[in-house]
């Protein structure tokens, strides 16, 4: 009886693509306890390439709504879920660093993190740096930055993190018109490279300069128009 013929081996299946980055808000409602809700009914939905901007008057639960959406804190009502947001990075509203280390440390310390070698991460830190307009200030210990300089360096060293989802809260407000509108430039260029960028702002300027707002109140006015 004649032998079976042997049969190829199957191909080797491709791994599956990692999920497309969301994250989606239903009826999303939060209050603190003994207090009114800050907001309620949020529906939404964030997908890479957008920069959001959350408005609303001091009080409204901007920075709350951060937290929710970093998963530091349980909405009060509704649900959140993100799909295929494998890092979150957030910049708070003061720019905070190590006063004796360079700029170029502060970017480099993420990329070692995950788990690039020195050499490499020194260099792509380097790239970094110069695209938030800091090459010449790389070299310098932070305690010597700006304001402006602090803060574009904190947005830097969020891209070396390689977040899909950046959570950024006020990051104009203590920054005269010409240096916010540097920052606003570079969360633009950072929501265009493929990260959802969500930012908590009072700042008009700011406002204008995303693609889309989630208003928790009132728009702030411009400085000087008619109450």
């Amino acid at each position: 009886m004649p032998e079976p013929a042997d049969t190829p081996d199957a191909a080797p299946t491709a791994p599956a693509p990692p999920p497309a980055a969301r994250v989606r808000a239903t009826g999303l409602g939060h209050r603190f306890p003994g207090t009114d809700d800050l907001f309620t009914g949020l529906d939404f939905e964030l997908v890479p390439g957008e920069v959001v901007a959350v408005c609303g008057p001091s009080g409204c639960g901007k920075s709350t709504l951060l937290s929710i959406l970093a998963g530091w804190l349980a909405p009060a009502r509704g649900t959140v879920e993100a799909t295929g947001i494998g890092r979150t990075s957030w910049v708070f509203q003061n720019p905070y660093g190590v006063a004796r280390r360079t700029a170029l440390d502060h970017a480099v310390l993420p990329l070692l993190a995950r788990g690039w070698r020195r050499a490499d991460a020194e260099r792509r830190a380097a790239e970094v740096l110069a695209e938030f307009r800091l090459a010449e200030a790389a070299h310098r210990p932070f305690r010597e930055l700006s304001g402006g300089e602090a803060q574009r360096l904190m947005l830097a060293r969020s891209v070396c993190t390689a977040p899909d989802l950046l959570l950024v809260d006020e990051p104009t407000a203590q920054l005269d018109r010409r240096t916010a509108a540097t920052v606003n430039a570079s969360l633009d260029a950072i929501g265009r490279a493929g990260t959802i960028v969500v930012i908590a702002t009072h700042d008009p300027h700011t406002r204008a300069a995303c693609t889309r707002v989630l208003d928790l109140g009132p728009p702030v006015p411009e400085p000087g128009d008619a109450a």
